[in-house]
């Protein structure tokens, strides 16, 4: 039996977590964010290719635009993806991660479209509530203040806002 695969969302993420390494060495947030997208299309790719058409949709954030993983002589900075304790702040590394994942879905489009798979990254709109933030009081408390102009993906809220207009 073949199984057919025709649509992926990758959308697996972590947010203002402590510094910390995984078992591969790696730094937590980059290697949740965005290696782990990143292994799992590759582990799926012929299925993805084999079910054609499909795609892959990577869900990131409109955070990517508020950081580089360049140096200042334009190279890729492998230490920026993955940085050491004295070198990281939660949000960098976030936003970072973030535009891997943009960039990982251009070049995934570039490459396997010819075979039938398109690749998009998305931005899932203004801060959908979740629990992301709960790893720091401050962005517990910026989560709080723009919960008013946020989405939620609790349904009763969904019913209620239905329900008023």
């Amino acid at each position: 039996m073949k199984l057919s695969l025709h649509v992926l969302v990758c959308n697996a993420a972590a947010f203002a977590l402590p510094w910390s390494l995984t078992k591969d060495g790696l730094e937590t947030t980059f290697q949740v964010n965005h290696l782990g997208h990143f292994y799992l299309v590759q582990l799926l790719q012929d299925v993805l290719c084999h079910s054609a058409p499909a795609r892959v949709v990577v869900v990131s954030s409109e955070s990517h635009r508020f950081t580089d993983i360049n140096d200042s002589s334009g190279k890729l900075d492998f230490s920026r993806l993955s940085p050491s304790k004295s070198d990281y702040w939660a949000m960098l590394a976030y936003n970072r991660s973030k535009l891997c994942n943009i960039l990982f879905s251009n070049e995934l489009h570039r490459r396997l479209s010819p075979r039938g798979v398109t690749s998009n990254a998305v931005h899932p709109g203004n801060m959908m509530y979740s629990s992301i933030h709960r790893n720091w009081w401050v962005y517990t408390l910026l989560f709080t203040l723009a919960r008013p102009f946020t989405k939620s993906m609790n349904f009763s809220d969904q019913r209620n806002v239905m329900r008023k207009t």
